[in-house]
């Protein structure tokens, strides 16, 4: 059954290719959706798939990019958008 998941993600993660390597895994795991910058220094994901590649998924922004230093997550269950693919929306 696939699900939707709403991610924002806080604390050192804008230029420290989090967008990337979100990319990177999210397509590993089959999930569909788009991940952005927000103007509060946050990165926000939208994301569907199945229930445990959104654990998987979830689990793996609580480290982020090699780079990033993540302090904290907000995860929220969403309404179904059918997303075709996973996409890095730039400001």
């Amino acid at each position: 059954m696939i699900k939707h998941c709403k991610i924002k993600v806080f604390g050192r993660v804008q230029g420290v290719g989090f967008r990337y390597y979100a990319k990177v895994k999210a397509n590993k795991l089959d999930l569909k959706g788009f991940v952005q910058n927000q103007a509060d220094g946050s990165v926000y994901l939208e994301l569907e798939g199945s229930s445990d590649a959104l654990a998987d998924f979830v689990k793996w922004c609580k480290k982020g990019s090699p780079w990033s230093k993540v302090k904290s997550l907000e995860v929220k269950q969403g309404d179904l958008r059918y997303f075709d693919n996973f996409v890095v929306e730039h400001e």
